[in-house]
């Protein structure tokens, strides 16, 4: 079975689309009752007259003319005013054509693609006719090798300049493609778009058991890397920290007392007004952390491998605010 779209002879609106059963005079028969006309000639997008219906493929476009005589035509033909309608007529049908994309076939026509994104690379694929070769399935729809759900929406707004988009499609897959066919306007209404359909960032505080889960599902072996997060006022206090990468997170208010943190990365790490009391801190990084206001009592920074805390650049207002700190500790 063969489908195919039919239009009145000079239109190409409100289309009826058929199966191809029997003769031509079946599919004239069916026309007549799809379109309400009396049916008699069947033209395809060139303008050509079929008179087999061995001749129509699937998907075809075909033009049905009402009942006219042969001498009507010629006297048509000899009115310049009804000559240039039937030219117009042919010139305007020339232009449809089916796009197999992906494995599912598009009909449109050629100034669709073209007119409304004149600088786009389908504007630049079908502004020339015999640009494309044989690159043509069977039927003679022209290949293209992207995602059919995703270029419909693309052609619907070369149609009538909408966006619109079914449910279930996603905007992302759009937009790739807008940009792939260098459809300008449209790639920038689907940023817009997939901007406002994501989740805005979220930018609170990791809690102790947010933080406890990460930990569980990290192995001991993995570097578990928490740098830039915010911790702020997390109670992190007991929990074994060793060797975690904590470079520029916000530890601000955090409880960090007696917790493990032998060989962590605080480098440049905000601990103003944290509590590190009793923490371990053998071989810690903290260059250039911000500790003021920070409780450091009782910390161990002794090492017996003889590895050394770093606080240089660390701020100086935790060195005033803690007296266990003193010049005999062994920080470089």
């Amino acid at each position: 079975m063969k489908r195919v779209t039919l239009f009145v002879n000079g239109t190409s609106v409100y289309g009826k689309v058929a199966a191809v059963h029997g003769s031509l005079d079946d599919l004239l028969s069916v026309a007549s009752s799809k379109l309400g006309i009396r049916a008699s000639s069947v033209y395809n997008g060139n303008g050509g007259l079929i008179d087999d219906v061995t001749l129509i493929r699937d998907d075809d476009v075909l033009y049905i003319s009402e009942e006219e005589s042969c001498d009507d035509l010629q006297d048509d033909l000899r009115d310049p005013e009804k000559a240039q309608t039937h030219t117009d007529w042919l010139t305007l049908n020339v232009d449809w054509l089916t796009l197999n994309v992906g494995g599912r076939c598009f009909t449109t026509t050629r100034s669709t693609l073209v007119s409304k994104e004149p600088e786009s690379m389908l504007a630049h694929m079908f502004r020339e006719k015999d640009v494309w070769g044989n690159k043509r399935d069977p039927q003679g729809a022209y290949l293209i090798d992207r995602s059919p759900d995703y270029f419909e929406p693309i052609l619907n707004y070369l149609r009538h300049g909408q966006l619109i988009i079914n449910e279930g499609i996603n905007p992302l897959g759009v937009l790739e493609e807008a940009r792939f066919f260098g459809i300008e306007q449209l790639a920038e209404q689907l940023e817009t778009l997939v901007k406002s359909s994501q989740p805005p960032d979220d930018h609170s505080p990791l809690t102790r058991k947010e933080f406890v889960r990460f930990l569980l599902a990290t192995t001991t072996k993995s570097e578990l890397r928490c740098q830039g997060l915010n911790f702020t006022g997390a109670d992190l206090s007991r929990l074994d920290l060793r060797y975690i990468n904590f470079k520029m997170a916000n530890l601000r208010g955090a409880n960090l007392t007696h917790a493990n943190l032998s060989g962590a990365n605080l480098e440049r790490a905000d601990l103003s007004m944290a509590s590190l009391d009793g923490a371990n801190l053998q071989g810690v990084k903290m260059l250039c952390t911000n500790a003021e206001g920070a409780s450091l009592r009782s910390c161990n920074f002794e090492d017996p491998a003889g590895v050394k805390a770093n606080l240089e650049g660390e701020e100086e207002e935790a060195n005033h605010t803690h007296p266990s700190l003193t010049p005999d500790s062994p920080l470089t």
